[in-house]
């Protein structure tokens, strides 16, 4: 673990394995931290962050983007790294260590136009000769809980904005694939971040929570499940400490009537089959106009018979595992659940082991599970018919989850209203859901999560208001 500028082992002197999700080999072993371990961080974090605060923006943004080089001189072993310990295939993984170099570099500029601003004087009867100086402060120290799903990906919207703000931030990796999470945290302290200001510690799931009630920590900014958000939101506010979260979904894909089908069905794989379907705005329901339904159906099994689970290390690999036994599980009895509630499996539905093959799900509809609150975080693809307009967006809104959305049609006019009427917290036109750019606002409505991350707003997130009323200097 890196705590306070140090490689060091938990207290306990105990360790996780670290398996390969693939073959099952364990490829690592990491200290599995004891609330002790995250006292000791959170202490140094308390110290480092005041040093911190104090030095210049554009002195932390050179430190950010020596960050930047020492990943780029590292990019191949990083996303080796992100393979192993992740199961993602190779592509994809260097993809993602690659995403830093727009994500940086993109909070760095936004930093630097980060104003602060004055209210003049004379804005209300009796401040004639008032100035009011409103200015943005560091909360302090940010706790960032990332998830496996995209673990470079989620540290860069959480640890570099909070960063830039003045913070100090610890890192709580996922336990059973910290290795990425815990090798960017070491660039970042030999980038120059000083000790106690970006600390890793390897704790499982229990032993976070010592850190999610301590009093000392400003934010907390996690991605993860619906139900783990709602509980670090309940432990969080014995505390009133302030949450942003980003939790699951159950997005709808909704092709119209119009809809170029060569389009929608382009975007089946990257919007619900990459990284085996984990990803929490990926598409899950699939909401087809009945007189498409046949030719979107033939589409989408096509793309499923066309993937196998492969060694995701060989570069032409686009389809492998889940990231744990237990996860491919629980996408068997989802599956398997639904069939008994009717649905009939046209593609896939077999697992082995990590691996469980890419599912096409028909005659599933509005009333079952799959299609209303049973997110499955797994690459399968129920096909949900709808008649109207009204009726696609009543299955659409008829879920506890809100987070993205997305449809396909021509029709100008139906994009207007279907924008206005989905429930979600972004709505893409002819895309699939999954598209999240570092820019956006992201964040979803309802059981989806509470608050935004992105270029646009996290600045918001991590820093607090002060005003200082300069009364009587005009």
């Amino acid at each position: 673990m890196l705590i306070n500028g140090s490689l060091t082992d938990s207290l306990s002197g105990e360790t996780m394995e670290i398996k390969n999700p693939y073959t099952g080999e364990v490829i690592d072993t990491v200290p599995k931290a004891m609330a002790a371990d995250i006292d000791a961080a959170i202490t140094a974090a308390c110290e480092g962050q005041k040093e911190w605060a104090r030095v210049p923006l554009h002195e932390r943004v050179k430190v950010l983007l020596r960050f930047v080089e020492l990943v780029r001189e590292n990019h191949e072993s990083l996303a080796e790294t992100l393979c192993r310990d992740n199961g993602k295939p190779y592509a994809q993984a260097y993809g993602e260590i690659g995403n830093l170099f727009v994500s940086v570099p993109a909070f760095c500029e936004k930093a630097k136009h980060y104003y602060e601003e004055v209210i003049p004087a004379g804005q209300e009867p009796g401040q004639e000769h008032t100035l009011q100086y409103v200015k943005r402060e560091p909360v302090g120290v940010v706790l960032c809980v990332i998830p496996f799903n995209f673990p470079s990906n989620l540290m860069s919207q959480k640890v570099i904005p909070a960063l830039l703000m003045g913070n100090a931030a610890i890192v709580l990796p996922p336990s059973g694939n910290p290795l990425t999470n815990m090798r960017l945290c070491q660039l970042l302290d030999e980038a120059g971040v000083p000790a106690g200001v970006i600390q890793c510690v390897t704790a499982p799931g229990a032993v976070k929570e010592a850190a999610v009630t301590d009093p000392r920590i400003g934010f907390i900014s996690l991605t993860g499940s619906t139900e783990v958000g709602v509980h670090v939101a309940e432990l969080a506010a014995k505390n009133l400490t302030p949450c942003a979260l980003e939790l699951g979904g159950n997005d709808p894909f909704i092709v119209f009537e119009d809809a170029d089908l060569d389009i929608a069905l382009s975007e089946v794989y990257p919007g619900r089959l990459v990284n085996a379907g984990q990803i929490c705005c990926a598409c899950k329901r699939f909401i087809v106009h009945r007189s498409v339904l046949d030719a979107f159906t033939e589409g989408v099994m096509k793309i499923a018979e066309g993937l196998k689970s492969e060694d995701p290390m060989r570069p032409e690999t686009k389809f492998t595992c889940l990231i744990n036994e237990a996860a491919a599980e629980e996408v068997e009895r989802q599956v398997n659940m639904t069939v008994d509630q009717g649905a009939r499996i046209l593609v896939g539905g077999h697992r082995d082991g990590t691996k469980y093959e890419a599912t096409v799900l028909a005659d599933v509809t509005p009333d079952m599970d799959i299609a209303r609150d049973m997110e499955v975080f797994g690459p399968v693809i129920p096909i949900i018919p709808f008649e109207t307009e009204d009726e696609a967006v009543a299955i659409a809104n008829n879920s506890i989850y809100g987070l993205a959305s997305c449809i396909f049609t021509e029709n100008s006019r139906r994009i207007a209203r279907m924008a206005s009427r989905l429930e979600a917290g972004d709505v893409i036109v002819n895309g699939a859901s999954r598209l999240r750019t570092f820019e956006m606002p992201f964040g979803g409505w309802k059981m989806s999560g509470l608050g935004t991350e992105g270029v646009m707003c996290t600045f918001d997130e991590m820093t607090r208001t002060k005003v200082i009323v300069l009364k009587d200097m005009l």
